[in-house]
């Protein structure tokens, strides 16, 4: 086994998911993911935790919900699955911690099962991707064949990829961050603008006034569940202007390029995209809080150098800025209120490294993806 497995997996449990002895830990492992699998159920019994294995394929989910559509008359709606089965809430309820391993063999393995069967599904399990997000959950991925294949790269250069995303000296990081967020929680409105050659203008303002910021250091800690991660984010309100992303994406299992939307009143009221737009019509047309911004995030995890078509690695890459549809977080919410509700959460990306801005209360804290407490902002 090569020796980086084991680092991986040990920066999961123990900087991610905090392990303690005790701890009843969930563990669910993607096809091609066994190696990292064995390595972090070693470190498990190592710290004294209890585990249950989950098998975290695609190719079964995509065989069940084919089943599904084979087996009902006509479209496939939400009633024709048990709403949140009690045997899935049960082990999620009673879990310290859940991590997931990506790395599957096929990254569309579910691209032939039709949009409202998906949409369908998880808004039948909503109370059980409830229960799951209420412990402490922790998402990465093992370095696979088919993740390279997706990123444009030979497989051991995406190894070394990941690696370099993932094994970092994160209590540096979080030090770092802590700067933006310290800007975002004084802050009450947020503008971003890009003015770039041949592409549509970005000219959009959001309200944060009352929201919490979360450094997401990839540790429950900094109640953050992403390994990499390494960005800021907060649960933005209000949104009104246009927004263009320019970073290639696959949103519910279709490639999406080039979307553009516009904003009035908190709500997309319009929308374009070069390629995959009725997968953004679908998305849209989920539930009221689809059309609603969830969270906007700040990329600062500049050991991530190249967009691989990963949500988990590309949000995160620094000189970027990423806007969710969908679902907020409550980590950045104050206490007893609700944020935006919703059966979705779908981020998309903007490079902003160059002819961009950010600005908070009217202040410029990053132009041409540079921070302004870091050397060449002036510039």
């Amino acid at each position: 086994m090569d020796e980086r497995v084991r680092e991986h997996a040990e920066v999961l449990v123990d900087w991610s998911a905090r392990v303690e002895a005790g701890d009843d830990v969930v563990v669910s492992v993607a096809e091609d993911a066994h190696e990292l699998g064995v390595a972090v159920a070693e470190a498990l019994g190592e710290r004294g935790a209890n585990v249950t294995t989950l098998y975290g394929s695609s190719e079964l989910s995509r065989a069940y919900l084919k089943g599904v559509e084979a087996g009902t008359e006509g479209d496939v709606d939400a009633e024709d699955f048990d709403a949140d089965p009690a045997v899935d809430r049960a082990i999620f309820e009673a879990a310290d911690a859940y991590l997931r391993i990506g790395g599957g063999r096929n990254t569309t393995a579910t691209a032939d099962v039709d949009r409202p069967t998906r949409q369908a599904y998880a808004t039948a399990r909503k109370g059980v991707r409830e229960a799951r997000m209420d412990t402490d959950w922790v998402s990465t991925v093992h370095p696979t064949r088919s993740l390279a294949q997706q990123a444009g790269m030979a497989y051991e250069e995406y190894r070394e990829f990941v690696y370099d995303a993932v094994l970092r000296d994160w209590e540096s990081l979080a030090e770092e961050m802590a700067n933006m967020k310290d800007v975002l929680d004084a802050g009450e409105e947020v503008r971003i603008v890009t003015e770039r050659d041949g592409a549509p203008d970005t000219d959009v303002t959001m309200s944060i006034a009352g929201r919490t910021a979360v450094n997401s250091a990839a540790s429950v800690a900094y109640d953050s569940h992403n390994l990499p991660s390494g960005e800021v984010f907060t649960a933005p309100y209000d949104t009104a202007g246009e927004v263009f992303f320019d970073v290639p994406m696959t949103i519910d299992a279709t490639r999406v390029r080039n979307v553009h939307l516009t904003f009035e009143d908190g709500e997309v009221v319009d929308f374009a995209a070069e390629a995959g737009e009725d997968a953004l019509a679908d998305i849209f047309d989920t539930d009221d809080g689809a059309r609603r911004l969830g969270e906007l995030g700040i990329g600062m995890n500049r050991g991530i150098d190249r967009f691989t078509d990963s949500i988990l690695f590309d949000e995160k890459m620094g000189d970027t800025v990423h806007l969710a549809v969908g679902r907020a977080y409550d980590a950045c919410l104050p206490e007893g209120e609700s944020g935006n509700d919703s059966a979705v959460h779908v981020d998309m990306i903007s490079d902003v490294r160059e002819r961009s801005r950010m600005e908070v209360d009217g202040e410029v804290v990053q132009r041409n993806g540079t921070f302004r407490w870091e050397d060449g902002f002036e510039e």
